[in-house]
């Protein structure tokens, strides 16, 4: 049930409909599946993870209300899980359907496979994993269930292949890759500027923040 209310939060704030803004650090078990996760919203944080929700709150500053983002107890809660934290990452949202073109010729479905970097990331974090690449090789979908089981959609685009909206059309298609009126999330590193505006672009919004931490200890990928 603990995936059930998360899933119901994250679509919720999808919709807008998001955590109230009063400095709290909800504390609650890990869902089922890989990850434990620290979950940011405005003025609002979420640990999910099978930690005592006491020594949580004895690690927080009362008067930092980003301190569940912070290096410092991110690395304790590591510590604490045996789990090296992963990227701190943006999390977006769209709804399948809303804004996506007709599924491009170009893109062909490919078997997950393990010995490729993105896609063996995806098979760690996620089930029901499918993926597209272009016909050329310079841009991968990966599509499947990640946390809470929610939807979720990966892309990658190759160094000579950036800058011409390639990106964009993939974050796009990640909508028709899952049952019409469903919700897909990606996660992007805020750094990653490019990334950033093309799901931006594809009419991904932005509804918090995540650090997702491995449940076999292994470092993320």
């Amino acid at each position: 049930m603990i995936a059930t209310a998360l899933r119901a939060l994250l679509e919720d704030a999808a919709a807008g409909r998001f955590p109230p803004a009063d400095g709290v650090t909800q504390v609650i078990p890990a869902p089922d599946g890989p990850v434990h996760a620290v979950l940011a919203f405005t003025g609002h944080h979420v640990v999910a993870a099978d930690v005592d929700s006491a020594e949580v709150m004895a690690r927080l500053d009362p008067d930092d209300i980003a301190a569940p983002m912070g290096a410092p107890f991110l690395a304790w809660l590591g510590e604490r899980l045996g789990a090296v934290p992963g990227t701190l990452d943006v999390v977006l949202a769209a709804r399948a359907g809303a804004s996506a073109p007709p599924f491009p010729d170009e893109l062909r479905e490919i078997a997950p496979d393990v010995d490729h970097p993105r896609l063996s990331r995806a098979l760690r974090y996620r089930t029901d994993v499918r993926a597209w690449e272009s016909a050329d090789g310079s841009g991968l979908l990966v599509v499947g269930r990640g946390f809470a089981g929610r939807w979720e959609a990966a892309f990658e685009v190759t160094g000579a292949a950036r800058g011409r909206g390639l990106g964009r059309m993939l974050a796009a298609v990640s909508m028709l890759a899952v049952p019409r009126g469903e919700r897909v999330f990606a996660q992007v590193a805020p750094g990653n500027a490019a990334s950033l505006r093309a799901v931006l672009a594809a009419g991904f919004h932005p509804i918090g923040a995540e650090v997702l931490f491995l449940k076999d200890g292994g470092a993320p990928r």
